[in-house]
């Protein structure tokens, strides 16, 4: 009967915490810069939160996206703007959503310079989604709710 409540309690902890080998990793101004240098791939940076409401339903779009355009040289990347507290929730809804690892959580030394460094028309309002070129070079900014027809005619145009 122990043995039965320990596999009980071990099953319930699985469901409970995500895949520890899927974790968050941070995402600051050098990791953004290394995500871009040299990848030789089409770069969709997409941040979000889980507060989000338009973001929670842009993000399975995009990984649909993703999906559609790998063989071509499209990478997804996340990136969480959810607080510390928030990140265990974020992490399970990029898992329920069916996103490749790794994905991030914002960690800046300068939030304004941070921003200002993607794109300056860019207040930080989410989503935003950001499209680079194989070179590194950004291509198309979508700031706010979009229509992902219009991420996938940019997206037509690089791949």
């Amino acid at each position: 009967m122990k043995l039965f409540a320990a596999l009980a309690l071990g099953a319930v902890a699985l469901l409970a915490a995500p895949d520890l080998r899927c974790q968050l990793q941070s995402m600051d101004e050098d990791v953004f810069s290394r995500t871009l240098a040299n990848s030789g791939k089409v770069v969709l940076f997409d941040f979000w939160a889980t507060w989000c409401d338009p973001c929670r339903a842009e993000l399975p779009a995009l990984v649909k996206l993703e999906r559609k355009w790998r063989g071509r040289g499209l990478v997804l990347v996340t990136i969480s703007a959810d607080e510390p507290e928030q990140e265990v929730p974020a992490l399970r809804f990029l898992l329920k959503s069916g996103v490749r690892f790794p994905a991030y959580v914002k960690h800046v030394k300068n939030d304004e310079l941070f921003i200002d460094s993607i794109d300056r028309k860019w207040s930080g309002a989410l989503p935003g989604v950001f499209l680079y070129d194989r070179a590194g070079q950004k291509a198309a900014s979508f700031i706010g709710e979009t229509d992902n027809t219009e991420i996938e005619k940019a997206l037509g145009r690089l791949l």
